[in-house]
C-alpha cells in the first residue's frame, strides 16, 4: 500500500474508507493482487478485517516510554507505552518534527532527513544515552530523504537529484550533484502529478549508487517507459555516469539496503484498490471478477520485501503477489514467503502485457497496506541477524494496520517471517500517536527509531546499553 505521507510526512489520517477511494484508484498508491490461476508459494497468516501488527509479537512486553525534560509536548503530554522485548527500555531521545530516514556519520553523530523543512539534522549523542545536541547540517534542500555514507563522503537524495558532500568536523561541504534530473512534482512532463517524490540512496558493495524512484501514481504504466524510468531502482556506476535501470516494476521501493548476501534488497509500498481477479463469487452470489471488494482489498496485495538482481522485474502494475493459500477464497489463510503472482485485472487482464508466470517468486512480504519505509540489516541483540524495517501503518485499511518496527530473521540465505520488534503505537480503535519511519542501531547497540508523526527519535535499548 502506498504511504500517503511520503511527500507530506505526518499529515494524513488513517481512517479513509475503501469504498470511497475506489474512484481514486488511478491516482493513489497501495498494494496489489491477482487475476488468473496463481503461481504462488508462501507462509501462513490469517485473512480478516482485524489489524494484526505483524506475524508474531511473541516475547514483547508493555513498557512505559520515558520522556526527558523539555520533550513533553504532544503526543508525549500523555503517558505512552510501547511493546518491546523484555528487559529493553525506551525513551524519547530527541524531538525532530517530520523526522524520516537516518544515517550514522563516521564521527558517531546521527543524521536525520526532514523533507518537509528541506533540512538534514545532526544529533550528537550525550553521555550514557542522554539527550543529544542538535544542529542543522544542511538546509534549503528539495525534500531531502535518503542518506548514505561511503567513508567521509555523504550522499543525500533530494526529490530531484542526488548530491555528495565531504563530511568532517561536523560539517558537510563541497556539494556536487552526481545524479541530476530525477523526476519529481516539478518535472515538466509530470505537471505536478507525482505521488512518490521522495528518494532513497544506498552505496552498494561495488561502490555504485543505487537510487529508488517511485511511481507517479497508484497505476501509471507509463512510468516503465519514462526516461529516467520511474517505479524502478537505478544504478549509477562508481564515480558517476548515466543511471541504468537495475530493477523495474518497483512501485515505491522506499526501503533500500544491502543484505548479508551482498544483494540489494527493497521494501516496497504496493498498489491500492485492486480489482478481484477471479471468475467466481466472493462471499456472495455471482461472478465477482473485476469488482473492488473492501474485504479482499484489506489483504491484497501484500507489500514486498524483495532481493534485487540486475534486470529483475517486480511486476507492477501488471502482476501482483498472491498470498492466498486458496486463491480468491474469503478467510483463507495467507502465506508470506516465496509468493507467485496473478494478473492485474485493470492493466493485464488477459496476460498479454506481461506473463506473470515468468517472474521469480517474491522472497518475503508484509501484510497489505503496511507501508514499509526505512530498511536496514543488523544483528538484533537476543534475536540475531535480520532485516529491520520501519512500518508506517495503513492509511486506507479497515481496520488500520498498525505502525511498528518489524524484524525478519536471516537464516540460510533467506528471510524468515515478520516479527514485531517495537509496537504499541496504535490503540484498539485504530487511532495512533506515532508512526515509525526508520530504525538504525547506534554504535553502542541501542536502536534509534524515527517517527514523523510524533516528531521524535526514540532510543530503544537492550539491557546493558
Amino acid at each position: 500500500m502506498t504511504d500517503m505521507t511520503a511527500s507530506s510526512p505526518g499529515r494524513r489520517t488513517a481512517r479513509i474508507g475503501l469504498a470511497a477511494l475506489a474512484a481514486l484508484t488511478l491516482l493513489l498508491p497501495a498494494c496489489s493482487s491477482s487475476d488468473s490461476a496463481p503461481d504462488a508459494e508462501a507462509a501462513p497468516a490469517s485473512s480478516s478485517n482485524a489489524a494484526p501488527t505483524s506475524a508474531t509479537t511473541a516475547g514483547l512486553v508493555p513498557t512505559p516510554l520515558r520522556v526527558g525534560p523539555g520533550m513533553g509536548d504532544a503526543p508525549f503530554d500523555t503517558s505512552r507505552t510501547v511493546q518491546i522485548p523484555a528487559g529493553w527500555t525506551a525513551s524519547v531521545w530527541a524531538r525532530v518534527p517530520g523526522a524520516r530516514l537516518e544515517a550514522w556519520a563516521p564521527d558517531g553523530s546521527l543524521l536525520v532527513s526532514v523533507p518537509d523543512s528541506g533540512d538534514v539534522v545532526r544529533l550528537v549523542p550525550g553521555a550514557n544515552g542522554a539527550a543529544p545536541a542538535r544542529t542543522t547540517l544542511l538546509s534549503g534542500l528539495t525534500q531531502p530523504h535518503g542518506l548514505a555514507f561511503d567513508g567521509s563522503t555523504l550522499y543525500v537524495a533530494e526529490s530531484n537529484q542526488v548530491s555528495r558532500y565531504t563530511y568532517g568536523g561536523g560539517a558537510a561541504t563541497a556539494p556536487q550533484v552526481v545524479v541530476p534530473d530525477l523526476p519529481d512534482s516539478k518535472s515538466p512532463d509530470l505537471k505536478g502529478a507525482y505521488a512518490h517524490a521522495l528518494k532513497t540512496v544506498v552505496v552498494g558493495p561495488d561502490k555504485a549508487l543505487y537510487v529508488s524512484v517511485g511511481s507517479t501514481a497508484n497505476i501509471s504504466p507509463q512510468d516503465r517507459d519514462a526516461d529516467p524510468q520511474r517505479a524502478s531502482i537505478l544504478r549509477i556506476p562508481p564515480g558517476g555516469g548515466t543511471p541504468q535501470v537495475y530493477a523495474r516494476g518497483v512501485r515505491n521501493g522506499t526501503g533500500l539496503a544491502v543484505g548479508p548476501d551482498g544483494r540489494m534488497w527493497t521494501a516496497v509500498n504496493n498498489r491500492d484498490n485492486i480489482q478481484y481477479p477471479y471468475h467466481q463469487p466472493y462471499g456472495g452470489d455471482g461472478d465477482a471478477y473485476g469488482q473492488v471488494i473492501p474485504g479482499y482489498v484489506n489483504d491484497h496485495p501484500p507489500e514486498e520485501l524483495a532481493a534485487l538482481t540486475p534486470g529483475r522485474d517486480l511486476g507492477w502494475p501488471y502482476c501482483n503477489p498472491e498470498p492466498d493459500q486458496q486463491p480468491g477464497v474469503p478467510g483463507t489463510p495467507l502465506r508470506h514467503a516465496d509468493l507467485g503472482y496473478t494478473r492485474d485485472v485493470e492493466t493485464n487482464g488477459n496476460g498479454s502485457t506481461l506473463d506473470c508466470s515468468t517472474l521469480p517468486p517474491m522472497e518475503q512480504t508484509f501484510g497489505a497496506h503496511s507501508a514499509p519505509l526505512g530498511l536496514t540489516f543488523a544483528t538484533v541483540p537476543g534475536m540475531g541477524q535480520g532485516a529491520v524495517v520501519g512500518v508506517h501503518g495503513s492509511w486506507n485499511r479497515t481496520q488500520p494496520r498498525a505502525p511498528e518496527v518489524s524484524y525478519f530473521p536471516w537464516a540460510n540465505g533467506k528471510l524468515g517471517d515478520q516479527q514485531t520488534l517495537v509496537g504499541g503505537f496504535q490503540a484498539t480503535d485504530g487511532s495512533r500517536w506515532g508512526r515509525p519511519v526508520a530504525a538504525v542501531f547506534g554504535p553502542e547497540g541501542a536502536l534509534y527509531v524515527s517517527d514523523d508523526q510524533a516528531g521524535a527519535i526514540y532510543r530503544v535499548a537492550p539491557p546493558g546499553t
